[in-house]
């Protein structure tokens, strides 16, 4: 399961800044990093008017990739590493964004020591989809620390949020909850595709075939 949201950059710091108020609002310190692991009863209104900021933002866009079931994966079909695959997802789940009329700047929460030359294949393999050669396209892709960025932070809870959905749990009332919450805002199941012309809450789920013989 891999998760993205996209903003245009005029507006990145007036999210920033209306993610801080709702700690304020909240009683939460500003130091608090909200993370779909975190969900609960004692927090669900601060995690609920995360999803609801999400929802009433114009410029605010979710888009997901679900694997349904990782053991149908045929890594050695294709001579790769379950790594290799990581980042080929994360190929396919941003170049849907990829808008010629525009630039872009590519956030991604670090994963290890190893993840920047994979990184650096990434944004060469975007650039080449778009025959931008020179980078104009998607001007950098750089590796964050997910407590440092907000809108990083809203994609987790996001990503969180459709991979319960996903993985048929109900173990958490308030995860539970917030599922619904986004089902109702969004009208979908979140277990399946939508059109990828729908724009608010994108969703791929992926239907890997089983290993012939």
């Amino acid at each position: 399961m891999l998760g993205s949201i996209q903003c245009p950059a005029r507006h990145r710091r007036a999210v920033a800044r209306e993610l801080r108020k709702l700690k304020d609002v909240h009683g939460l310190s500003p130091g608090f990093e909200p993370k779909w692991t975190k969900v609960s009863p004692a927090r669900f209104d601060y995690y609920s008017a995360l999803v609801d900021l999400f929802w009433n933002d114009r410029d605010l866009s979710f888009r997901a990739i679900v694997i349904p079931d990782k053991s149908k994966l045929r890594h050695d079909d294709f001579q790769q590493t379950h790594d290799d695959f990581y980042y080929k997802l994360y190929f396919y789940l941003l170049r849907h964004w990829l808008d010629r009329r525009h630039e872009y700047r590519v956030f991604l929460d670090i994963k290890d020591t190893r993840s920047w030359d994979k990184t650096h294949r990434l944004h060469e393999m975007l650039s080449n989809s778009q025959y931008d050669f020179d980078y104009k396209i998607v001007r950098s892709i750089e590796l964050v620390r997910s407590d440092q960025v907000p809108l990083v932070q809203l994609t987790d809870l996001l990503t969180g949020c459709v991979s319960y959905a996903n993985r048929g749990l109900a173990s958490s009332t308030a995860k539970s909850r917030l599922v619904e919450l986004v089902r109702e805002r969004s009208g979908l199941s979140l277990t399946r595709s939508t059109l990828p012309t729908e724009t608010k809450l994108n969703i791929y789920v992926s239907q890997a075939r089983e290993k012939a013989g």
